[in-house]
């Protein structure tokens, strides 16, 4: 991996994982009506509950792509990040939010494809024939 590769990967990795865990914490810590994540959730047309779900993932996530070795959890990891900010552009766009709203979850998803593509190999599943 040259040293250019090994840059871009940990600074996408780690802007990636200061947004998911940030986004985490305060889907974990928003627990009334007209806060923050709730309001997108539910203006968006999800159960409360889901909010919960979602910050955990993130949180647990963020652990996964950050220590070293097991290949196959990042893996898990980095779709699951792409799967929660793929929904939330596509449920931003569905309840009609404006461009800059959609924003920060194509950032994170961006960042989760850039830092995905850029893992060193020792980062990666290896598949035996």
């Amino acid at each position: 991996m040259t040293k250019r590769n090994k840059i871009i990967y940990w600074v996408a990795t780690l802007w990636l994982s200061l947004g998911m865990l940030s986004t985490g914490v305060v889907q974990l810590l928003t627990m009334k009506e007209g806060q923050g994540g709730l309001d997108m959730l539910t203006h968006a047309g999800y159960p409360a509950y889901l909010l919960n779900l979602l910050g955990i993932c993130k949180i647990l996530g963020v652990v996964a792509v950050l220590i070293p070795k097991f290949p196959l959890l990042k893996e898990w990891a980095y779709a699951g990040f792409f799967f929660m900010m793929s929904g939330a552009i596509f449920s931003h766009i569905a309840s009609g939010d404006p461009i800059p709203e959609i924003l920060p979850a194509l950032l994170l998803l961006a960042l989760t494809i850039v830092s995905w593509y850029f893992r060193p190999d020792t980062r990666k599943l290896v598949f035996l024939n």
